[in-house]
């Protein structure tokens, strides 16, 4: 098991930039989907769209640097 103490003088990211963004953007996107479904009805390609970006999501997030 790796360790996760932090170095004197290093600060610890839990989630790098990039990664925080795709995430806020898939969460941005789910929002803005269901709003779509609410308002105008289910669209299975909006779903299976977020979908993608969710899993895209998870693989920066199990991928990233630690």
């Amino acid at each position: 098991m790796a360790s996760t103490a932090v170095r004197p003088g290093e600060e610890r990211v839990l989630m790098p930039g990039s990664t925080k963004t795709m995430g806020v953007l898939t969460v941005g996107a789910l929002v803005a989907v269901t709003a779509y479904t609410v308002a105008l009805g289910s669209n299975g390609w909006l779903w299976f769209g977020w979908v993608v970006l969710g899993l895209a999501t998870l693989g920066m997030l199990a991928t990233r640097d630690t």
